[in-house]
């Protein structure tokens, strides 16, 4: 097949859910359902600590900024996917194609730097109890939350930049609800030696010291636990990083689940639902994880109701 040049390429094509036109307003259903209690929970959490001054400590503040890049990440994907499904078309323009990528990339790597420095917030909460607030003051954490997302824009502008030297053949197909950068480059018909070079000296650098991060933190937190003489005060140090703990694991589960998946599997469906799920379950999960481990965050959602009930 013969290239065509990049700017004659309009659109690209998404993967269809499903050929059962009986299925998709089930789809259409639960994917909205699914992008509502995103939003709504994810904005429950922000507005719950924004509101009780007693949650206005780092952990919290960086809770909010997770909250908001799920928020972003869901609306990112999720709307293009339903808008496809009631309207029973696939495509996606060329320029609409590289802002989702664009976003899903700025978004994602914002996730994947903000659960490393809660790890760090966690590590210094439990081994350095005493100077807590003076370590992580509020300079720190704003310029943590801005230097993440600055990189994170960096990063994703490289990527779209790339991706803009590549020429594409008539098969347009991405096997996936939304664009990906791996998928993208993979339907390319030009050389694609140098993306993959970048995507993997960028996933290994950004990717790899944020794990490693976590791993550290995490592996001081456990030898200072340990140090603990009561039980109580172990169970009190442990619960601490519980909900943290999950978030991370299902975020890096789904994630590598998602691209051993995608590498494997010669099933397009299976790639599918692998990208759905670190696409779309981790940022619907995630506020039930901090509310229902967490008894101030439970203590400042039920005010927060109580309050907005109070002035019906």
């Amino acid at each position: 097949m013969e290239p065509i040049n990049r700017t004659e390429v309009s659109e690209f094509f998404l993967l269809k859910l499903t050929d059962d036109p009986t299925l998709q307003p089930l789809l259409f259903s639960l994917f909205l359902f699914i992008y509502l209690v995103t939003i709504l929970g994810n904005l429950l959490i922000i507005l719950a600590v924004s509101s009780d001054s007693q949650l206005h400590t780092p952990m919290y503040f960086f809770l909010c900024n997770l909250s908001f890049t799920d928020i972003w990440i869901s609306t990112t994907t999720i709307p293009k996917m339903l808008v496809n499904v009631q309207t029973q078309t696939q495509s996606i323009t060329y320029k609409g194609c590289l802002a989702q990528l664009y976003f899903v990339l700025v978004f994602a790597a914002l996730e994947n730097f903000l659960l490393a420095i809660m790890a760090y917030d966690r590590y210094v909460a439990v081994c350095h109890p005493l100077r807590y607030m003076v370590i992580m003051n509020p300079q720190l954490c704003a310029l943590l939350s801005l230097v993440s997302l600055f990189l994170s824009c960096v990063i994703a502008l490289l990527h779209c930049l790339m991706v803009l030297r590549l020429s594409f053949c008539t098969d347009l197909e991405i096997p996936l609800f939304f664009c990906d950068l791996a998928q993208i480059v993979n339907i390319a018909c030009s050389d694609t030696l140098i993306n993959n070079i970048v995507i993997n000296v960028a996933a290994s650098l950004f990717g790899g010291v944020c794990v490693c991060g976590i791993i550290v933190s995490y592996t001081q937190i456990v030898f200072s636990v340990l140090k603990i003489p009561s039980a109580g005060g172990k169970y009190k140090a442990f619960s601490t990083c519980g909900s943290h703990l999950t978030v991370v694991s299902l975020f890096y589960g789904s994630g590598f689940g998602g691209y051993f998946s995608s590498a494997f599997s010669d099933s397009p469906r299976m790639t599918a639902v692998a990208s759905m799920m670190y696409m779309v379950v981790p940022q619907m999960v995630n506020p039930f994880i901090y509310s229902l481990r967490n008894r101030d965050m439970k203590a400042a959602l039920r005010k927060l109701v109580e309050r907005k009930i109070s002035l019906l």
